[in-house]
């Protein structure tokens, strides 16, 4: 029997992590860590920070992963993301099957919160029709709060609606009309610049909530350029970039 619990870690900042998360952290055997591979082992080390500072029971063990890739030869999207999860599922099985041959607790840490854009649960559900696997989900602070909080706004006008959306949906599809807000997550390609920027204000953070925090705003139609930019250099600089972004008319 194995007793999983996914934890909320927040944007990477430690001070982001409840107590309810920290209890849960001292009280599994055993913590998975996924290793992305060269240019993003930086991801990996934030985990190990986090475990250092807030893990005081020495008898929780730690292993890394290598993450697979996903198979860019498959087409579609949609299928390529199912068998890039089953892949993943066969390596937690394996790793936790060698570090707990009898079973135990494990905790995966999770960035943000694990019902947000984060497929952790999806994976943990196909762990879950292999074997007995208890499941147990800690929320966390998510990139939108972390966003909201750094540049001091509110995330919705008066009594009105937002959308919570991707980079992909805003490119191949354009603003939505169910709101005169948009949360941009997941966004590797600015996909702003795909939209009338006419009235459009922006607020962006890269690494939000994190020592290393960017944060760029303004009307859309004079800030984008600078935007680009700026997370360009920040992706040089760092390996890797987390950035989230919102669009209000």
């Amino acid at each position: 029997m194995i007793d999983l619990t996914l934890i909320g870690i927040g944007t990477g900042n430690p001070q982001h992590l409840t107590l309810q998360a920290i209890d849960a952290l001292n009280a599994v055997d055993l913590i998975l860590i996924p290793n992305k591979g060269a240019g993003k082992d930086d991801l990996a080390g934030l985990r190990r920070q986090i475990c250092d500072q807030v893990i005081t029971n020495e008898k929780v063990k730690i292993a890394e992963f290598d993450l697979p890739g996903r198979d860019p030869k498959t087409p579609d999207y949609r299928q390529r993301v199912d068998d890039w999860h089953d892949a993943i599922a066969v390596v937690w099985s394996e790793t936790i099957a060698a570090q707990l041959p009898s079973g135990g607790k494990v905790g995966f840490l999770v960035w943000g919160d694990p019902s947000l854009y984060d497929s952790t649960m999806r994976i943990a559900t196909r762990l879950q029709r292999q074997q007995q696997v208890a499941l147990t989900v800690i929320p966390g602070v998510t990139s939108i709060q972390a966003l909201t909080a750094s540049h001091a706004i509110p995330v919705n006008e008066i009594g009105a609606p937002f959308t919570v959306t991707t980079g992909r949906q805003l490119r191949d599809h354009g603003w939505p009309d169910s709101a005169d807000t948009l949360v941009v997550m997941l966004d590797g390609d600015c996909s702003f610049q795909s939209i009338d920027a006419t009235g459009v204000q922006i607020w962006w953070s890269a690494y939000a909530g994190m020592r290393e925090e960017i944060m760029v705003s303004g009307l859309l139609s004079e800030v984008a350029d600078q935007i680009i930019a700026t997370r360009a250099r920040a992706r040089a600089d760092h390996g890797w970039i987390m950035d989230i972004y919102l669009l209000r008319k």
